[in-house]
């Protein structure tokens, strides 16, 4: 992705942490081809903020993520949704937690293609039985551009236009906290621009809470702090990212993905 000009980071205001961690460990196999993808991993998340998660690979970025949206177990410690424990709910409760409180962007879309736009949008709601706040909807669809594109199906679409769409499903239920894996990978760098921009827009005009993993240095310049690790572990928290800034310490990470 190339450098674009977008609206810089504006000031998180101080509060409740939408999601944190405490002691996270996630251990993968036993004895000799045991993999610690996280240790002992101590995070908040803050409300109306948006993070930016990076290292190199198997730094355990994604196991992060997939862990606190409550996507994977854990090993040990705590994850938190809000108040909520979600390491003792049992997976009813979890999955209701999911469907409620949490909005996830995946970097393959995941958009029905039987459906249009705005029926992909309303998916999560129609499931859960629930109806939209259509003054929400409304200001979702304008923040995300598609006002003009909600009868397209997903084959009559651009790829930018397909994850904006994947944007406003994850905002349409106005979940606590939106994780994103990799929201820009499957897009070229004016696509991506556009999306990260309406990440950025749905953080300052809807206080939408957002944390993305990413591997591009641009991409998280758009955000308001970038969360690095290296080995499972958190190395670094930097505020305000630019992305020559986030480029730079990126290459204090050696090919074993520790720091130098």
């Amino acid at each position: 992705m190339t450098t674009s000009t977008h609206p810089g980071p504006v000031t998180a205001p101080a509060g409740v942490a939408a999601a944190s961690a405490t002691g996270l460990t996630k251990v993968y196999g036993a004895g000799e081809t045991q993999v610690v993808a996280l240790d002992q991993v101590s995070v908040d998340f803050r409300k109306g903020e948006f993070t930016a998660i990076m290292g190199p690979s198997g730094s355990g970025k994604s196991t992060l993520m997939h862990c606190m949206a409550g996507l994977d177990s854990v090993s040990g410690g705590s994850a938190r949704i809000g108040d909520t424990e979600l390491t003792t709910l049992k997976e009813k409760k979890l999955t209701q937690l999911r469907r409620d409180k949490i909005g996830f962007i995946f970097q393959a879309f995941n958009l029905l293609p039987t459906l249009n736009a705005l029926e992909n949008i309303t998916l999560p709601l129609d499931i859960a039985g629930r109806k939209a706040d259509q003054v929400w909807l409304d200001r979702v669809v304008e923040t995300v551009g598609l006002s003009g594109r909600l009868k397209h199906r997903p084959s009559e679409l651009s790829g930018g236009q397909q994850q904006r769409v994947a944007v406003a499903r994850a905002l349409a239920s106005q979940p606590e906290i939106i994780f994103g894996d990799e929201p820009t990978g499957n897009l070229d760098s004016r696509s991506g621009a556009e999306v990260l921009g309406f990440l950025r827009n749905s953080v300052r005009e809807l206080n939408q809470t957002v944390v993305i993993v990413t591997h591009d240095p641009v991409a998280a310049s758009y955000a308001d702090r970038v969360v690095f690790l290296a080995d499972g572990r958190i190395v670094d928290d930097m505020a305000a990212p630019t992305a020559e800034k986030v480029l730079e310490r990126m290459k204090g990470f050696d090919a074993k993905g520790r720091t130098s």
